[in-house]
């Protein structure tokens, strides 16, 4: 069904938010970009844009599709279109919609496109282009055809914005950084210890994963789709198999669906305390790190108890969960539950009783409401900054259709705005948990595989920790992935982090950094 509304000239996507390919409009390019940006101005956002490579002509021109797919939170609706463009100049939208910004620097990258009118137009990982986009072999169809520029061109060997002044200085901090932590380099602009500007350069561990996933379903795509980001295993596992079921039509069971909804929470409470506890570390407030540090693991334990695995690794699969939990299962973990709350809720509220902590947590890496929209920031650091966006609520899917958990909220955007959202979450989370380990419906956790319906689109959106998880997938004419895209919530809120530390004190960084705590293999995908 077609739309004439804002967004006009999109496809509405059904039930489960697929559609036959046939039925997406074709658009040119000036319609296009018009639906796009009337769809954002009327309060819908990106919530991907990618490209396909295309066929040579009989002439031999170079074609590249471009996939938008825009959410409609207050609606609960997605749409989606399609755009062909020919050559190897592709114009940018990014001065009249900031939130494409990062989405067409990743299409100039991957197709080898020069970005007309873009700001900043810098490729995002600065790795080699993928070979081929389009499941096809490589040798078949050379999609991208990147120049020897593009091929030689290695993470950080690159230009950055430099501020000029006699009293200004340049920090550059990693890729290598102590500890155990991913790479990723940070350049920062300063005025003594005054930060004018950040530049993030990622994309040291590219892996190639999107292009991996090419040619399925088989049976490495879970097993991908569950190390996308590792501490986000739930998350992405789940809009993997939402898509899965979306494209064969399959019925997820009751029970599975609160199986997977009580691992989704699972993750979030681990990764929350965790956080929290972090954030005291960073200012020295001993008792709440070294407390939550300890409580993480027993979040982490119960999602083991569950399927053996502490990050849920082998529980969700397409067509239901691998792994079933019987009375006994469920009353104990129902009591770790609550003592791992109780131990939580005491180390955690420590942090608001505590002036020295307070002070070092308010009005730190501030990112405004209308700089959180504008970026169409994602999760825990856009409900800080007054966004009120979940798609737990917005696109329900699973067991959210019928649970609803209440949108936690802040609006200071600042780390102790996402401190205290990350602790309401965790509050509602638990209460969450309880509710359905004390109710689980009956019946099997799992549906009987099916194939792929073939020459369709597929979207999925998921409510991970750090924000919402985006999942589209093309099927070719035998059912099998065409194109797999995954939008990681970190992909869109690293610009965030760079907004946050603008005019505050270097020595704030790595405590506004831990406050996003956002995925660097997450992004460099």
């Amino acid at each position: 069904m077609s739309v004439r509304s804002p967004g006009a000239r999109l496809a509405r996507l059904g039930p489960g938010g697929t559609l036959p390919r046939s039925a997406l409009p074709e658009l040119g390019w000036d319609d296009f970009s018009v639906a796009l940006l009337d769809g954002v101005a009327a309060g819908q956002r990106v919530a991907a844009y990618f490209g396909v490579a295309g066929r040579p002509e009989v002439r031999g021109e170079r074609t590249t599709h471009l996939h938008l797919v825009l959410a409609d939170d207050q609606a609960s609706t997605l749409f989606a279109g399609t755009t062909t463009i020919a050559g190897d100049r592709l114009p940018a939208l990014t001065p009249r919609c900031a939130e494409l910004h990062l989405f067409e620097r990743e299409i100039a990258e991957q197709f080898a496109l020069a970005l007309d009118g873009h700001p900043w137009p810098k490729p995002v990982r600065f790795s080699p282009p993928f070979a081929d986009l389009s499941g096809a072999a490589p040798s078949a169809s050379p999609a991208l055809r990147p120049d020897a520029a593009a091929r030689a061109r290695l993470p950080g060997v690159v230009d950055f914005y430099e501020v000029q002044g006699s009293e200004v200085h340049e920090v550059g901090v990693g890729p290598v950084h102590a500890g155990v932590i991913e790479p990723g380099h940070f350049r920062f602009q300063c005025h003594g210890e005054a930060v004018f500007h950040l530049e993030i350069c990622l994309g040291y561990q590219h892996r190639g994963v999107e292009r991996a996933l090419s040619g399925g379903p088989d049976r490495r795509s879970v097993h991908y789709l569950e190390t996308v980001a590792g501490d986000s295993t739930i998350g992405h596992a789940t809009a993997h198999a939402e898509l899965v079921e979306a494209l064969s039509g399959a019925r997820v069971p009751p029970r599975a669906s609160a199986v997977r909804a009580i691992a989704l929470e699972l993750e979030r409470l681990a990764n929350h305390v965790g956080d929290l506890g972090a954030l005291a570390g960073d200012v020295g407030f001993l008792p709440t790190a070294s407390y939550c540090g300890r409580i993480r693991g027993d979040f982490l334990n119960l999602s083991a108890e569950l399927c053996g695995s502490r990050f849920g690794r082998g529980l969700v699969r397409p067509g239901g969960a691998a792994f079933d939990l019987d009375e006994a299962l469920a009353r104990r973990l129902a009591e770790r539950l609550d003592r791992a709350f109780a131990d939580s809720r005491s180390a955690i509220e420590l942090l608001w009783d505590t002036p020295s902590v307070m002070e070092r947590f308010e009005d730190i890496g501030t990112v405004a409401h209308q700089d959180a929209l504008t970026l169409a920031l994602r999760g825990p650091a856009a409900r800080a900054s007054g966004v009120d966006r979940d798609v737990r609520r917005d696109h329900p899917s699973g067991l959210y259709r019928m649970q609803q958990i209440p949108v936690s909220l802040a609006d200071s955007g600042d780390v102790f705005a996402r401190a205290v959202v990350r602790w309401l979450e965790i509050q509602r989370s638990v209460v969450f948990v309880r509710e359905q380990l004390a109710a689980l419906p009956r019946g099997p956790v799992r549906a009987a595989a099916r194939d792929l319906a073939p020459d369709r689109i597929a979207v999925a959106l998921v409510e991970g920790w750090r924000g919402e998880i985006c999942h589209v997938a093309l099927t070719d004419g035998s059912g099998h992935f065409e194109r797999y895209k995954i939008v990681d919530p970190s992909f869109q809120n690293w610009s965030a982090l760079a907004l946050a530390v603008r005019g505050g004190q270097i020595s704030d960084f790595p405590l506004t950094n831990k406050s996003f705590n956002l995925s660097y293999c997450g992004h460099d995908l």
